[in-house]
């Protein structure tokens, strides 16, 4: 009896009092961020599908979603855009990223600020800043000119549009790439030698297979912004390039068409969810995101 009363009495263990102050801290911690994410995301999301299947009134409605299908060409034309310029991203990233992961530590970080030193600008000075060199008046027409050659129509055209989405969005193609072989054991590389693989085998069979999940990574991020941009082709289109995001900025700009803007919306946001649940898959299947 004496030993059961002294085990009732025994004060708890300090380890447990401890991770009980640590669990308390953390749910507290995580309130703001909870906060944040319920009225910054959960709440514009809610909104958007609300207007999209509701009428000018309030009234349940599906004609918002049928009413798309004028819009076909414009979804058409932005995920053509934002294809072509990931691949274009893809083929300049990857090299570059490769490039960048075989050299010293030192070099690696100087290459490293060179490609995050545009990003240290607004996404607006940077468009602003093609314009300025691209354009019919701009610095790049000029010296043609002075050389007695024809103008370049760049500005207005879907070539300078693709052209505007590469040069911002390069960067986020290069970068989980980047990471994903500064981890490769380069000893897998030194095997496939002493197999007798080429350097293009090499590439293909071990590297490749190796980093495809930072090649996933920086797809979706390259092919999201891509296809939901709409200041890039504003400018460097010349108003002239009708994206997804150029239609619901307009849409949402009028009352009468605000409910299509929103059904318009929520499709994008399928097309982001199904993207970056594909991401999800490949990168569960390669043993975990990049950073």
């Amino acid at each position: 009896m004496k030993n059961l009363s002294l085990r009732k009495t025994d004060p708890p263990p300090a380890g447990k009092g401890k991770a009980a102050q640590r669990s308390i801290f953390q749910k507290l911690a995580a309130v703001p961020h909870a906060f944040w994410t319920v009225l910054f995301i959960a709440a514009p999301m809610l909104f958007v599908l609300y207007f999209a299947f509701t009428d000018t009134e309030g009234n349940f409605s599906f004609s918002n979603i049928t009413d798309l299908g004028q819009y076909t060409n414009v979804f058409i034309l932005s995920i053509a855009f934002a294809l072509i310029a990931t691949a274009v991203c893809l083929i300049i990233g990857y090299p570059l990223a490769y490039f960048m992961s075989r050299q010293s530590p030192k070099a690696q970080k100087i290459l490293m600020v060179l490609i995050m030193l545009p990003m240290w600008c607004n996404l607006l000075i940077r468009t602003y800043a093609l314009m300025a060199l691209l354009d019919n008046g701009g610095l790049l027409n000029s010296l043609l000119g002075k050389l007695g050659l024809e103008p370049l129509p760049i500005v207005g055209s879907y070539f300078g549009v693709i052209l505007g989405m590469v040069y911002d969005f390069l960067p986020y193609m290069v970068l989980p790439i980047f990471t994903a072989m500064t981890k490769l054991d380069y000893r897998y590389i030194e095997a496939s030698h002493d197999l007798g693989c080429n350097a293009f085998q090499t590439m293909t069979k071990v590297v490749m297979p190796l980093t495809l999940s930072g090649v996933v990574s920086g797809v979706t991020m390259v092919f999201v912004p891509s296809i939901s941009t709409f200041y890039i082709s504003q400018k460097l289109g010349a108003g002239k390039i009708d994206l997804v995001g150029d239609t619901i900025e307009r849409l949402f700009q009028n009352v009468s068409t605000y409910n299509v803007g929103a059904a318009m919306s929520l499709v994008m946001m399928i097309l982001i969810l199904i993207s970056l649940t594909i991401m999800n898959k490949f990168s569960d299947e390669e043993g975990g995101m990049v950073p």
